[in-house]
Order: C-alpha cells, then sequence, then structure tokens
C-alpha cells in the first residue's frame, strides 16, 4: 500500500469516527461520490464505529462478496472477526425495501445499515417506485430506530471543478426521488467531504 493511499484510509477512519457522532437512531442518509473517492470504505467504516460502540453493524451489497468486504476491512485496518455474531453481511439479488425490512426487522436499536447501493434498488422492474421504497424505509428506520446508510452513485456528468463536492443534484437518479426523504448527506471528491442535515 502507497503512502498516499495508507493516508486516504486513514483519513476516512478518522472522518467515519466524527460522521458518525452526528448521526442518529433513525437516520436516512445519502452518501455519495464517484468510483473510487472511498465511499464504500467510508461506509463500512460507519457500521465498524457503531461495532465499536455495542451497536450491530449491517451491509447490503451486489458489489462484493463476503470475501472482498472481508478485505475492505483490512482496508480500514479492522479484522471482520473481531465483531463476530453483531455483524451482517447480506450479498441477495432480491435487495429491496421489503427485503431489508424484513432482514432487518429482529435488529436492535441503533443498528447501522449501509446498503451499496441507492441505485440497486431500483434495479428490477417489479420494484416498486425508489420513492415507495425510500418512504417506506423512512417509516421503517423511525420506528426501529435504525440508522440507513445508502450507498449512492453520481452522475456521469458530474465534473469536479475547484475540487469541488458533489452535491444532491449530481446523485444520478434513473427514476424520480425527493432526495428530502434522506435525513442527511455525505459526499466525497478527492480529500474533501461534505456534511449536510436538513431533517
Amino acid at each position: 500500500m502507497t503512502a498516499n493511499i495508507q493516508k486516504r484510509m486513514n483519513n476516512l477512519t478518522d472522518e467515519a469516527s466524527s460522521l458518525f457522532a452526528r448521526l442518529s437512531p433513525g437516520d436516512l442518509m445519502i452518501l455519495g461520490a464517484r468510483p473510487r473517492q472511498g465511499k464504500t470504505q467510508l461506509g463500512l467504516g460507519l457500521a465498524v464505529e457503531a461495532m465499536k460502540s455495542g451497536r450491530n453493524g449491517a451491509f447490503f451489497t451486489l458489489e462484493y462478496t463476503a470475501n472482498e468486504v472481508f478485505e475492505l476491512f483490512k482496508s480500514i485496518g479492522e479484522d471482520a472477526a473481531q465483531f463476530g455474531n453483531v455483524f451482517k453481511f447480506d450479498a441477495s439479488d432480491r435487495i429491496n425495501a421489503e427485503y431489508l425490512m424484513a432482514e432487518l426487522a429482529e435488529m436492535p436499536s441503533g443498528t447501522m445499515v449501509v446498503v451499496d447501493y441507492l441505485q440497486l434498488l431500483d434495479r428490477k422492474r417489479e420494484n416498486p417506485e425508489l420513492a415507495t421504497q425510500i418512504g417506506a424505509l423512512k417509516s421503517f428506520a423511525a420506528e426501529r430506530g435504525l440508522i440507513m446508510v445508502f450507498l449512492s452513485q453520481i452522475d456521469r456528468s458530474y465534473a469536479a471543478t475547484d475540487g469541488a463536492c458533489p452535491n444532491l443534484d449530481d446523485v444520478r437518479l434513473p427514476n424520480p426521488l425527493d432526495l428530502t426523504l434522506f435525513d442527511k448527506a455525505c459526499f466525497l471528491s478527492d480529500n474533501e467531504i461534505r456534511f449536510s442535515a436538513w431533517n
């Protein structure tokens, strides 16, 4: 690992700790960046912060295998084995709001749920509209006291100028979605992380 990559991983670990302190049970947050900016590591880092504080963590993805996620743990300086039964990994191709709610129904309040990625919920035509799914998950998270973080793709039309982070307008949305359904947002670009909250 080069010195620059190691420095970036250390920065993301620090940012995960800072960002975790800003999240509360019931929150939905969107975490967006272009590829290779560290959003997956930051999302996993949030789950790690939750588990270190005595809570549970869950990671839902179609992007990574279990072995690859364990390697991601290593990339942020953690050993997945230490989290034992408090970490849930799920790579089902059935991931949508209904599936998430069924799988998380017994998770305790304060569980940090990371979904890789938001657009995954909109992947199958038979799934309900994305806005319907996020609305249902918002109510579910509030009722159950879960923190849900959705990694998000950024539209290819986005071009960083002067190091500017992407924002809500840059989120790739194949179908309409009111992004103010989320309570908070975090965007990455190069070495900048920008956080905002409105609910």
